[in-house]
């Protein structure tokens, strides 16, 4: 029977513990959004990260305001949201360490073909809402206080018109991501509002059509944070630094700005 040394094993254990060490702190978790998620965006990108780098990137892909609550927690080390007041009040509050703008598109309002309230070819959100809710349309909101949702309130608030009021009626809340609610407004053939990246990948639009598309309001930034280590000392502090430098470096642009379907961008790089 072969002995090993008492030095021999513990060597060896110290070479599993330090291989094991270094394994675990080869990868980042990063919250952000459905909306990125789905889009198919962070299947292009993070490849590329992983190659230079050796760090794999964990997506949690929620609505932006669970996203701001579990990089408040701690239980993610960078956060990549599109909300920018709540992001701001993130690092206000030193939950996170700055603001970097990392890309943008633009929201749309989408509905049905027969375009019962009349708003196709507009380009003004708010008067658009208005029309919709004074129609009855039905019209499938995320309900999720995603930034999408977000800026959805912030419209209705613009127009002068409180939908919660009649949810259940021609105002729904899914709770749910931006495919599953595109998914309803396609079944119900509902309005929606969805952002420019969700809707060129989604597949499931049936008679869903672009009604309203560049009004100024509808512009859709995306931010990137180091959540504060100061606040969490797990915090993976140089990982997350190194995949937030990779973002915004010409490489992590060019990335950003190759991801296309059919000729199309789906999100537009910060630094030109």
């Amino acid at each position: 029977m072969k002995r090993f040394s008492p030095i021999g094993l513990l060597l060896s254990l110290s070479f599993f513990l330090l291989t094991s060490l270094a394994h675990g702190e080869g990868y980042i978790t990063l919250a952000s959004t459905t909306s990125t998620q789905n889009s198919g965006l962070f299947a292009h990108i993070l490849p590329q990260f992983t190659k230079v780098s050796g760090i794999e990137v964990r997506v949690v892909a929620v609505g932006t305001g669970q996203a701001l609550r579990l990089a408040r927690n701690g239980d993610a080390d960078v956060l990549l949201v599109h909300h920018r007041p709540s992001e701001e009040r993130f690092v206000a509050d030193q939950y996170g360490v700055a603001r970097q703008d990392v890309m943008y598109n633009d929201f749309l309002i989408v509905g049905p073909a027969q375009d019962s309230a009349g708003i196709q070819g507009s380009r003004d959100a708010v008067a658009a809402l208005k029309k919709v809710a004074k129609s009855s349309a039905a019209f499938v909101s995320r309900g999720d206080d995603s930034g999408t949702h977000k800026k959805e309130l912030g419209l209705w608030q613009s127009a002068a018109v409180e939908p919660g009021a009649d949810a259940g009626a021609w105002y729904r809340e899914t709770g749910s991501g931006m495919g599953a609610t595109l998914n309803t407004a396609s079944a119900m053939n509902a309005y929606a509002l969805v952002d420019r990246g969700t809707w060129l990948s989604f597949k499931n639009k049936g008679s869903l059509q672009v009604m309203v598309e560049g009004d100024s309001r509808l512009f859709n930034p995306y931010g990137v944070i180091l959540v504060n280590p100061q606040k969490h000392p797990h915090i993976k502090e140089t990982e997350g630094k190194r995949f937030i430098q990779w973002l915004v470096s010409p490489p992590g642009q060019q990335a950003i700005a190759a991801f296309q379907i059919n000729g199309e961008a789906l999100f537009h790089p910060n630094k030109r």
